[in-house]
């Protein structure tokens, strides 16, 4: 239940809810300012976010609004923002509900003024220049005459018309014209995809590769010439293969193309002026080159005719250069006969020596050599060989005398020998006996066995009615145990049922 205030005034005014009342103010901005050009100083700028997003703000002396790039929006700007940079920004206004804020979103941007823009090329030149894109060593030659050259420019306007004119005047070439355009938002990405095509023509091709590349432009506007100051057109132009020609503008417009094209001509028709020659002055060149080749050839045929005909007159005739020779065979000859004569002399003492050489060397010769030296080796073994057998004889002689001694001393060794080991045997035979069985049987002992032969040790042994045998020291007889009380318990031994029945003197193996 409400309680009123007793202060509160009654009224006709409407209740807004706060998204109502955000809503309403949006649309009404929106609808205000629904298409707006602000100019001012780039501020708090912030690189695309993680969304893709750009946010920062405008402001001049007074004020300060917020300002917000969409993603795909972004990509397609020809003006990038960066701080403290003066642009004039084209969007909408509308308000955002989340801060109570208002804010304007940009669809297209572009620098506030020329020195603006001088100012933001000269540090895009400064900064291409320092990645070495503007290098003079990188720079490659223009081709003298091409046989293809490629032209980059608007398919529509007059540059193209003069090119192809100086170069019928000069020196007709194979052109191929890549249509594009030369300004507007998609000027610079059809320039550089120009350069890049031209570059990845296969060489020998359906389509023929161009020696050199010409992009060309008329003069205009710093404005209009803004697509060949784009990054991406100076990047290709330095990554091209293919020689290139930056003809943009007039003579006094400089692009940054112009700093990193292999050459720059002032204007389109001077760049087909440099890439090939008055072909008139290249056919006179040629004459005039031809004509003085003949004319070199000519003085260098007469003055080689003049020294033939020199060297002729210097050449002896046949007969002197032939008498020398003849005379040094007629000398030649006359020397053979006496010379023959002496080397057969030499070589008939040399023969002879050879031959006393070979007598005493002849196989005779040695033969006898050998047989004589055989003989006295067969001397020297009979004389060796008989000697070892007298020292054989003497030393088997020796040794026999020696083997009947040493058989004499082994005999008597043997027997004595023999004959103290029956002294011990008879000694340890008879100490046996008297440590025997029998031995202790004869002094009056027995031996008691029960029936499985075991020998009985103690009276508890024997159990009434068992058989035993009892052995003494002539032989051997059979008793039944007895039980009986006047033995104190333990069992008597009954008579001998028989006598043993072996003969007097027969042993026993016990």
């Amino acid at each position: 239940m409400d309680i009123e205030s007793p202060d509160a005034q009654p009224s006709n005014a409407p209740e807004w809810s706060v998204s109502d009342l955000s809503g309403a103010l949006k649309r009404t901005l929106e609808d205000a300012f629904g298409f707006v050009r602000v100019r001012g100083e780039i501020s708090g700028y912030r690189g695309p976010v993680a969304s893709g997003h750009v946010y920062f703000s405008l402001k001049d002396q007074n004020a300060k609004i917020d300002a917000v790039i969409w993603k795909g929006v972004f990509g397609r700007l020809k003006t990038r923002p960066q701080e403290g940079l003066e642009v004039i920004a084209t969007g909408k206004i509308t308000t955002f509900a989340g801060k109570s804020s208002y804010q304007i979103v940009i669809d297209s941007l572009e620098p506030a003024g020329v020195g603006a823009l001088m100012a933001l090329l000269d540090e895009r030149r400064k900064k291409l220049a320092a990645e070495g894109l503007f290098d003079e060593g990188r720079k490659q030659l223009i081709p003298y005459l091409p046989r293809v050259i490629g032209v980059i420019t608007s398919s529509t306007g007059a540059v193209i018309r003069d090119i192809l004119h100086r170069l019928e005047d000069r020196f007709p070439r194979h052109v191929l014209v890549w249509p594009v355009r030369v300004q507007g938002e998609t000027s610079a990405a059809e320039v550089a995809n120009a350069i890049a095509g031209f570059n990845a023509l296969a060489e020998g091709g359906r389509i023929p590769r161009p020696d050199v590349i010409i992009v060309a432009r008329g003069g205009g506007s710093l404005e209009d010439l803004m697509s060949f100051n784009e990054e991406v057109v100076v990047r290709a132009a330095a990554a091209s293969l293919i020689p290139l020609v930056s003809a943009v503008g007039h003579e006094t417009d400089v692009t940054l193309i112009d700093h990193a094209a292999d050459l720059r001509a002032p204007t389109p028709t001077g760049a087909a002026e440099k890439v090939v020659p008055v072909r008139a002055d290249l056919m006179m060149q040629v004459a005039d080159l031809s004509r003085r080749q003949g004319g070199a050839m000519r003085r260098l045929s007469d003055r080689r005719r003049s020294d033939l005909r020199a060297l002729a007159r210097a050449l002896p005739g046949p007969e002197a250069v032939l008498s020398g020779p003849r005379q040094r065979l007629d000398l030649a000859a006359a020397k053979l006969a006496p010379a023959l004569l002496r080397n057969a002399r030499v070589h008939e003492q040399q023969l002879a020596v050879l031959t006393q050489k070979l007598n005493r060397h002849s196989p005779s010769a040695r033969l006898a050599g050998y047989t004589a030296r055989l003989d006295g080796l067969s001397n020297r073994l009979r004389a060796g060989r008989d000697a070892l057998l007298r020292a054989e004889r003497l030393r088997l002689s020796r040794a026999k005398e020696r083997v009947g001694d040493l058989s004499e001393r082994a005999l008597r060794a043997f027997a004595l020998g023999v004959t103290r080991r029956r002294d011990r045997l008879n000694a340890s035979w008879t100490l046996a006996r008297s440590l025997g069985p029998e031995a202790v049987l004869a002094r009056g002992y027995a031996l008691v066995r029960d029936e499985a032969g075991a020998l009985i040790r103690s009276a508890g042994q024997a159990l009434p009615g068992a058989g035993l045998t009892v052995k003494v020291s002539d032989g051997a007889f059979a008793v039944t145990v007895a039980g009986g009380s006047e033995t104190g318990g333990r069992p008597a031994l009954a008579r001998p049922a028989r006598r043993d029945a072996r003969p007097a003197g027969q042993g026993d193996l016990f």
